[in-house]
């Protein structure tokens, strides 16, 4: 997949305003929404097959679909302005979300039977409009829908992430689906109700929060995008059995995304080789909405996650057995309460809306619930759908997504993007294949794809 090249050929970028007129008015984003973290954009792809016995062309049916849900979802259609103490609100002016037409010489199945990032000329798959890409006073979507020779399609968004998380895009982009097979309104009505994530009046920070710890990146540890290598790697039953067989007894019950974190962030902090005594951090993201959903209203689409942070020396989770890092991080998840949203919203807006800390940190997540392959915009369930790539963000190499997929053998499982650099990737390989070895296998199961 590495060597597949192929040719796009775009129609001129243009604006999708809202089917209907839409009100003009000022939307302010909650404090969670609008800190510095999230002021990037994030791609999103899926891919789709042809369905032979429908001839409607899916890029006019999309079209007309997302300006009919504009209509229900008229923030995204606007733009954002910067007022007072850095805070972000909309201007809902109806100018529209951007969208590109385009086609490309190659068939789905040149992509291969492992659809997975990185993708091949993802540059040209979701086109980056000169001018398109700034946080204030731009398109808050940008999508792009490409034929291709086979009859497919490939539907690619970028996501002005301090708009909406996953599960907030998911929602606008099953709208846009549920309208393009036929639907007058969504399924679910978008909730704007971003108060709701506000700080409190006076603000008060009355939880820890280390996850915004100011670090000093003292040895030159972040590294620019273009000295980097993107990996994928898939965790199939095997590879997670074999990780719970590393723990005691009493921890194997554990969930999955506790695993497969603890694996991760030991055999990366191994791979990037801080001094001993340096910390690393582990970010996890935690999603508000599942574990209080009576406080945010059905169809609630602004970002509404935490990132719970564990915290060890890198000579500590080297060394100690791996059952450290993982009661290291069940401890962290465990931390996210209501009281703790409601002082992040505070903190955010005492501290001048910081980043969270990027210095020997990792974040990972879990989008296997998050149903954006099962997007239907009346060609059936997306072949892939999920994020374009991994390493995205204002710092590249920090974040990282679990994705549900299922490899050309039939097997379900999670792959997970990975950006590091060239030699810290080799380890990170190395160690990550002995993890999930079992003892009476020495030929790893292990599969990895990349660019």
């Amino acid at each position: 997949m590495a060597a597949l090249t192929f040719k796009v050929t775009r129609q001129n970028p243009e604006l999708i305003p809202p089917a209907k007129p839409t009100p003009h008015e000022f939307k302010s984003l909650s404090d969670i929404d609008d800190q510095e973290g999230l002021r990037f954009q994030i791609p999103v792809i899926q891919f789709y097959r042809n369905i032979p016995f429908i001839q409607a062309d899916p890029v006019h049916v999309i079209r007309a679909a997302i300006s009919e849900a504009l209509v229900f979802y008229y923030p995204f259609a606007g733009r954002l302005r910067e007022v007072a103490d850095r805070k972000l609100v909309v201007e809902c002016t109806g100018e529209g979300v951007m969208f590109i037409e385009a086609d490309a010489d190659v068939s789905l199945q040149q992509f291969g039977d492992d659809l997975q990032p990185p993708f091949p000329c993802l540059e040209e798959l979701l086109y980056d409009v000169p001018g398109s890409s700034g946080i204030v006073n731009t398109p808050l979507l940008l999508i792009q829908a490409t034929r291709l020779r086979c009859g497919g399609f490939i539907f690619a968004v970028r996501l002005n992430h301090t708009m909406s998380d996953a599960f907030g895009l998911l929602q606008f982009m099953t709208a846009v689906g549920e309208i393009a097979r036929g639907a007058k309104s969504p399924s679910t009505p978008p909730v704007w109700e971003r108060h709701l994530l506000n700080a409190r009046a006076p603000p008060r920070v009355t939880c820890t929060h280390r996850e915004y710890d100011e670090v000093p990146d003292t040895k030159g540890t972040i590294i620019p995008l273009d000295d980097m290598v993107h990996r994928s790697f898939f965790f199939g039953a095997a590879e997670i059995s074999a990780l719970r067989g590393r723990l005691p007894p009493h921890l194997r019950r554990c969930s999955t995304f506790e695993l497969l974190t603890a694996c991760l962030w030991r055999c990366r902090t191994i791979a990037i080789s801080p001094e001993p005594n340096e910390e690393v951090r582990m970010l996890c993201i935690v999603n508000y909405r599942s574990r209080f959903n009576r406080l945010l209203p059905k169809g609630y689409y602004g970002n509404a996650f935490a990132l719970p942070v564990a915290i060890a020396t890198a000579g500590d989770l080297s060394t100690n057995p791996f059952e450290y890092a993982l009661e290291l991080i069940r401890k962290a998840k465990s931390e996210v309460t209501e009281e703790y949203m409601r002082s992040l919203a505070d903190m955010m807006v005492i501290r001048g809306r910081p980043h969270f800390a990027v210095v020997r940190s990792f974040v990972v997540s879990d989008l296997t619930r998050a149903g954006i392959g099962d997007v239907d915009f009346g060609l059936g369930k997306a072949v892939y759908g999920g994020p374009a790539k991994g390493g995205v963000g204002a710092i590249p190499g920090v974040l990282s997504f679990y994705i549900p997929f299922k490899n050309k053998k039939g097997e379900n499982g999670i792959v997970v993007p990975v950006f590091l650099a060239a030699d810290a990737m080799e380890v990170f390989v190395k160690e990550l294949e002995m993890m999930v070895s079992r003892e009476d296998d020495n030929n790893s199961v292990f599969i990895t794809s990349a660019l």
